[in-house]
Protein backbone atom coordinates (compact mmCIF):
# COMPACT_ATOMS: atom_id res chain seq x y z
CA UNK A 1 0.00 0.00 0.00
CA UNK A 2 1.71 3.27 -0.88
CA UNK A 3 0.04 6.83 -1.17
CA UNK A 4 0.78 9.97 -1.71
CA UNK A 5 -0.28 13.23 0.56
CA UNK A 6 -0.53 16.67 0.98
CA UNK A 7 2.30 18.02 3.77
CA UNK A 8 -0.36 19.34 6.02
CA UNK A 9 -2.48 18.16 9.05
CA UNK A 10 -4.84 17.18 6.79
CA UNK A 11 -2.57 15.00 4.81
CA UNK A 12 -0.98 13.61 8.36
CA UNK A 13 -4.83 12.86 9.77
CA UNK A 14 -5.62 11.43 6.09
CA UNK A 15 -2.59 9.06 6.69
CA UNK A 16 -3.41 7.60 9.67
CA UNK A 17 -6.76 7.27 8.52
CA UNK A 18 -6.22 5.04 5.79
CA UNK A 19 -3.24 2.96 7.17
CA UNK A 20 -5.72 1.93 10.08
CA UNK A 21 -8.51 1.04 7.07
CA UNK A 22 -5.69 -0.41 4.77
CA UNK A 23 -4.63 -2.61 8.01
CA UNK A 24 -8.24 -3.50 8.87
CA UNK A 25 -8.40 -4.95 5.17
CA UNK A 26 -5.36 -6.99 5.49
CA UNK A 27 -6.73 -8.15 9.45
CA UNK A 28 -4.09 -6.88 11.12
CA UNK A 29 -4.08 -5.46 14.30
CA UNK A 30 -4.65 -1.48 13.92
CA UNK A 31 -4.22 0.69 17.27
CA UNK A 32 -0.15 0.33 17.68
CA UNK A 33 0.79 1.05 14.07
CA UNK A 34 -1.81 3.72 13.53
CA UNK A 35 0.31 5.79 16.37
CA UNK A 36 3.49 4.63 14.72
CA UNK A 37 1.72 6.42 11.67
CA UNK A 38 -0.26 8.82 12.75
CA UNK A 39 3.63 10.14 14.67
CA UNK A 40 5.87 9.60 11.53
CA UNK A 41 3.43 11.47 9.32
CA UNK A 42 3.16 14.29 12.17
CA UNK A 43 6.88 14.36 12.18
CA UNK A 44 7.25 14.86 7.84
CA UNK A 45 4.33 17.56 7.70
CA UNK A 46 5.83 19.10 11.01
CA UNK A 47 9.62 18.74 10.33
CA UNK A 48 10.10 17.05 6.90
CA UNK A 49 7.96 19.36 4.93
CA UNK A 50 8.60 21.75 2.22
CA UNK A 51 5.94 23.85 0.60
CA UNK A 52 4.50 22.47 -2.42
CA UNK A 53 6.10 18.81 -1.79
CA UNK A 54 3.73 15.60 -0.40
CA UNK A 55 5.29 13.30 1.41
CA UNK A 56 4.46 9.28 0.97
CA UNK A 57 3.37 6.80 3.19
CA UNK A 58 3.96 2.98 2.19
CA UNK A 59 2.95 -0.12 4.06
CA UNK A 60 3.46 -3.93 3.30
CA UNK A 61 3.19 -7.12 5.31
CA UNK A 62 7.19 -9.39 5.09
CA UNK A 63 6.03 -12.62 7.03
CA UNK A 64 4.84 -11.72 10.36
CA UNK A 65 6.64 -8.20 9.82
CA UNK A 66 4.52 -5.06 8.88
CA UNK A 67 6.87 -2.36 7.93
CA UNK A 68 5.54 1.56 7.96
CA UNK A 69 7.55 3.93 5.69
CA UNK A 70 7.12 7.76 5.61
CA UNK A 71 8.97 9.54 3.27
CA UNK A 72 9.56 13.07 2.68
CA UNK A 73 11.42 15.80 1.18
CA UNK A 74 13.68 16.99 4.03
CA UNK A 75 16.53 15.04 4.46
CA UNK A 76 18.76 17.70 6.04
CA UNK A 77 16.33 16.93 8.73
CA UNK A 78 17.19 13.61 10.65
CA UNK A 79 14.70 12.50 13.18
CA UNK A 80 16.53 12.31 16.84
CA UNK A 81 14.32 10.91 20.06
CA UNK A 82 14.94 13.58 23.21
CA UNK A 83 13.48 13.70 26.27
CA UNK A 84 11.16 16.73 26.47
CA UNK A 85 11.08 18.49 29.95
CA UNK A 86 7.67 17.40 31.96
CA UNK A 87 5.94 20.54 31.25
CA UNK A 88 6.54 20.51 27.36
CA UNK A 89 3.80 19.90 25.17
CA UNK A 90 5.79 18.23 22.57
CA UNK A 91 8.68 15.71 21.44
CA UNK A 92 7.36 12.52 22.85
CA UNK A 93 6.53 11.53 19.58
CA UNK A 94 9.84 9.34 18.65
CA UNK A 95 9.49 7.91 21.95
CA UNK A 96 6.07 6.60 21.63
CA UNK A 97 7.31 5.03 18.35
CA UNK A 98 10.45 3.61 20.27
CA UNK A 99 7.87 1.82 22.20
CA UNK A 100 5.45 0.89 20.23
CA UNK A 101 7.57 -1.02 17.19
CA UNK A 102 10.13 -3.61 16.99
CA UNK A 103 12.72 -1.54 15.33
CA UNK A 104 12.62 1.93 13.34
CA UNK A 105 15.72 4.19 11.52
CA UNK A 106 15.85 6.78 9.23
CA UNK A 107 17.42 5.84 5.30
CA UNK A 108 18.71 8.47 3.14
CA UNK A 109 17.89 8.36 0.08
CA UNK A 110 18.54 10.50 -3.18
CA UNK A 111 18.57 13.63 -2.09
CA UNK A 112 16.38 15.58 -0.81
CA UNK A 113 14.14 12.54 0.37
CA UNK A 114 14.80 10.42 3.50
CA UNK A 115 12.57 7.69 4.58
CA UNK A 116 11.67 7.09 8.24
CA UNK A 117 10.92 3.23 9.12
CA UNK A 118 9.10 1.47 11.58
CA UNK A 119 8.68 -2.23 11.60
CA UNK A 120 6.17 -3.99 13.95
CA UNK A 121 6.06 -8.00 14.63
CA UNK A 122 2.56 -9.51 14.89
CA UNK A 123 1.74 -13.09 15.97
CA UNK A 124 0.97 -15.34 13.36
Amino acid sequence: FSVLLSSTPRGARLARLLAADQLREWELPVEAASHVVAELAANAVTHGRVPGRSFRLTLYVVGGTLRIEVTDTRSDRRPEPRKPGADAESGRGLLLVEALADRWGVAEERFPRKTVWAELRFPS
